[in-house]
């Protein structure tokens, strides 16, 4: 029968009939199993084989077991073989790092049963891993970047959170308004009440926000149940006029009836609002709109990804090293493909920079570094210009020196000015960039 899991099982014995027992029956048991005799033969196959265990008998024809027992628990967890009258020895080696320890004759009950051990702890670790990233995703969220853009961002959140007064998020579509709404919350005297995000998409009725008169079928709605928390409403703009302007009285006098004309109530959640509206959008439609004109003087706007690419490499990192998948793998990016990120303009901002974070752990299984060739095509393409050439242009003929300085400054205006990105584009390290850069 074949487990749910298969692991890989390094067995270090110079008994070759023990070895090959060992070997064989965990092979029965539906997992992977190399023998080696000694330490040599180990570390031959240990970067190879990547094993999940070892089995390590601590009498070696090479090396003393102890002193190898510490090397060996740097790659992987260590079950020790002794012979009966050592087991004191056993005892040592557990007290020194390894999890278990068998004695000879070896059979295959007690074999299984010690392996059974290692699973079970090996899956509660793994389980604990997994419930570790569920916490880290639930802690409050962060703005991450670094760029001018994100400072401002960061100085107005920490303006209007201790506030009670609206707030309207403005951002292009994946720019994480609803993470900076998150924000303003958890960082707010209302961090202990609830959040309740709502889409005022056109499936929103009316009583799904205020909701319905009391009696016969009557409910509260979404409104009510934010209480003393925070309603975060999504996409403003797309609410019928009729809705906006019960929502304008709402926040304006703190209160709100289930149906124009009927029996009010309290109003306890503090309002905060976002729109994919650009600032001027906004202004002119402010001009003919009552909610949106009585908002924006409590506006936040968020930058658009492509205006901000110094964020791109510390946000990709942000979302590997918080990924929910994949967890037993170190993973890292390679500078190329931190550089394909970088000079992708990225319509669909952070959320779309997530997403191909989460493709590219996909398409990489078990590597350690992810590359180009692991991103989708539109971001493994060079960057125009370079592949398909360009030409620069000189009154005299130019020095090589000069050639050299006309070359790196043309890619540094291609570029923006991102000096990671053309690093990357010539093949170089930006500290070598630098170097390259004359003083003008």
């Amino acid at each position: 029968m074949t487990p749910a899991r298969q692991y890989r099982i390094l067995i270090i014995e110079d008994d070759q009939t023990l070895n090959h027992m060992l070997a064989d029956h965990i092979g029965r048991m539906g997992h992977t199993a190399i023998g080696v005799f000694d330490r040599a033969g180990a570390m031959d196959v240990m970067t190879e084989f990547d094993p999940d265990l070892a089995i390590l008998d601590l009498r070696l024809p090479d090396t003393d077991g102890m002193t190898f027992l510490s090397e060996l628990r740097d790659y992987c967890p260590v079950l020790v073989i002794t012979a009966f009258g050592t087991i004191d020895q056993a005892v040592r080696a557990v007290r020194s790092g390894a999890g278990d320890y068998l004695v000879k004759p070896v059979s295959t009950a007690t074999l299984e049963l010690a392996l059974q051990r290692f699973f079970n702890a090996l899956e509660l670790r793994r389980d604990l891993d997994y419930w570790r990233a569920q916490a880290r995703a639930t802690d409050p969220p962060a703005i991450i970047g670094d760029s001018a853009a994100m400072t401002e961002l960061r100085r107005l959140v920490a303006l209007y959170a201790p506030a009670e007064t609206p707030v309207l998020i403005l951002g292009e579509p994946g720019t994480g308004k609803e993470t900076v709404a998150r924000v303003i919350h958890a960082t707010s005297p209302r961090a202990n009440g609830r959040f309740v995000p709502v889409d005022c998409g056109p499936g929103l009725e009316p009583g799904d926000l205020f909701g319905s008169a009391q009696g016969r079928g009557g409910r509260d709605g979404l409104l009510a149940a934010a209480d003393a928390g925070t309603i975060y409403l999504s996409g403003i703009d797309r609410l019928s006029e009729e809705v906006q302007l019960r929502l304008l009285r709402a926040i304006e006098t703190l209160s709100f009836s289930a149906r124009p004309g009927g029996a009010t109530r309290a109003a306890t959640a503090r309002f905060v609002l976002s729109s994919s509206l650009s600032a001027e959008a906004l202004a002119q439609a402010a001009r003919r709109n009552e909610l949106l004109h009585y908002l924006g003087p409590f506006t936040i706007e968020i930058a658009p990804l492509r205006e901000r690419r110094e964020d791109i490499a510390l946000l990709a990192g942000h979302h590997l090293a918080n990924r929910s998948f994949q967890r037993n793998v170190e993973k890292s990016l390679a500078p190329a493909a931190i550089a394909a990120l970088e000079r992708h303009d990225w319509p669909g901002n952070v959320r779309e920079l997530k997403n191909t974070i989460e493709r590219a752990l996909i398409m990489s299984q078990g590597a350690s570094e992810i590359t180009t060739r692991h991103l989708h095509a539109p971001l493994a393409q060079r960057p125009v210009g370079v592949e398909s050439g360009f030409t620069l242009h000189f009154d005299t003929t130019p020095t090589l020196d000069e050639m050299r300085d006309a070359y790196v400054a043309r890619l540094l205006s291609m570029h923006g000015g991102n000096r990671r990105l053309v690093a990357s584009v010539l093949g170089i390290s930006e500290r070598n960039l630098y170097r390259l850069i004359r003083p003008t």
